[in-house]
């Protein structure tokens, strides 16, 4: 079967790797001039189970209001006249009821936890390199208060079937000898030893070469224009410069992936959340070692060989994806504060993406109403942890094969 894979970032890399894998002949689209330039480019690094939980929780209205007037705030909204980001909105408000939160993180945790549990795998078949680290994520936190909230939710994680263990100061500190320097701040951790970190940028990039060298054909540069159907299905996708025609599609378009489904009558609510990084290069000592979450301040450090990769912060406005060097340079200052021997400060590289999001926080791995159009998008900040187990369950759609996961709850019948 011809299967076109709209999105050359990690999502679509992955899919086009599985479905080449089961035997169909994959083009890949993407308008950047290589795999993995932009969602994909310099995220947090992370391949967090331990994340599974989606933004939309009960404690978040109240903390974007406290948080509302501050140009550093790890949250910050921008009210805009558009109608569909208020739409959104409620969404996601709905979706901060207890039962609703608790119903996404578990879908979030069921594809998490299948997609970790197929790295392994892709590596052994591959052999691709990538600044894996195998030692886990620890989270750490400042105030005994949210440690023991964390340590609550800790314990559902572990009956989703996500292991993990909380942690004195001391045990923190044993963990990641980096964090003595700022001893008195911290009141515990948790730490979740399976959960991974590396490069996706790397790992997108080698995986789309082995993909090349195994018969997946790609076209970049290529700006798509539209996607035209016929009917009940879908004839061909239009670039600016030619018409390409398959047996299926997939449409891994990140946050854009709404623009193109909308002239044919699909409403698809993602919304794109600017997220930011910097990488840091490592000249000493003191830069941490193992991936760690600073629930303090939202923020995530990742050990990339001789990188300190520091992201977070997300910030609702639009699809401008300007950079806003107040809330890079708080990063940057946070980082520092921590970390303070870590590495060349002065020598960070900034950089902003746009987070495809969901009002649930549940990705879309679905089919449409169309015959032969498919949808992997929607990850938001996970898109990283979930690339596998996404790519492999569309593939399977596809190849008329039951996924290894119930797909019910990533359906784009939910909206």
């Amino acid at each position: 079967m011809k299967v076109i894979v709209l999105g050359s970032g990690v999502i679509g890399i992955c899919a086009a790797y599985y479905l080449n894998k089961a035997g169909h002949e994959v083009t890949v689209i993407d308008r950047q001039e290589g795999p993995g330039l932009e969602t994909s480019f310099a995220n947090g690094g992370q391949i967090s189970a331990s994340h599974a939980a989606p933004w939309a929780a009960p404690s978040v209205p109240l903390q974007m209001l406290k948080w509302l007037g501050r140009a550093d705030a790890p949250l910050l909204y921008h009210f805009r006249l558009d109608w569909r980001q208020w739409v959104w909105s409620l969404r996601f408000l709905m979706n901060c009821l207890p039962s609703r939160a608790r119903r996404n993180t578990i879908g979030n945790m069921r594809i998490c936890l299948y997609s970790r549990a197929l790295m392994p795998g892709i590596r052994e078949d591959t052999g691709i390199e990538y600044d894996h680290r195998p030692d886990g994520i620890l989270q750490i936190y400042e105030n005994r208060r949210d440690l023991d909230a964390g340590a609550r939710h800790a314990i559902w994680l572990r009956e989703l079937g996500c292991d993990n263990q909380v942690l004195t100061p001391e045990e923190c500190i044993a963990l990641e000898p980096a964090l003595a320097g700022r001893a008195d701040d911290l009141a515990g951790g948790i730490h979740t030893a399976t959960d991974e970190s590396g490069d996706a940028y790397k790992f997108t990039h080698e995986l789309a070469a082995i993909c090349q060298a195994r018969g997946v054909t790609f076209y970049y540069g290529e700006t798509i224009e539209s996607i035209q159907a016929d009917g009940a299905r879908v004839a061909a996708v239009r670039t600016k410069d030619r018409t390409f025609e398959a047996d299926a599609y997939v449409l891994s378009l990140g946050s854009y992936s709404p623009l193109f489904l909308r002239p044919l009558g699909i409403s698809l609510p993602v919304f794109p959340t600017k997220g930011y990084s910097v990488t840091v290069p490592v000249t000493g000592g003191g830069a941490p070692n193992i991936s760690l979450t600073d629930e303090e301040n939202r923020i995530v450090y990742s050990r990339l060989g001789d990188r300190l990769r520091v992201a977070g912060t997300a910030e609702f406005s639009g699809y401008d994806t300007e950079l806003d060097e107040v809330r890079a340079g708080t990063i940057v200052a946070n980082a520092k504060a921590r970390f303070p021997d870590a590495g060349d400060f002065g020598s960070a590289e900034l950089w902003t993406g746009l987070r495809p999001l969901t009002p649930d926080g549940v990705p879309v791995v679905s089919a449409t109403k169309y015959a032969n159009l498919f949808l992997d998008t929607g990850h938001g900040t996970l898109g990283w942890t979930m690339c596998a187990g996404s790519g492999k369950a569309i593939a399977d759609l596809i190849s008329g094969k039951t996924p290894e996961i119930d797909l019910a709850a990533f359906s784009i019948d939910r909206f």
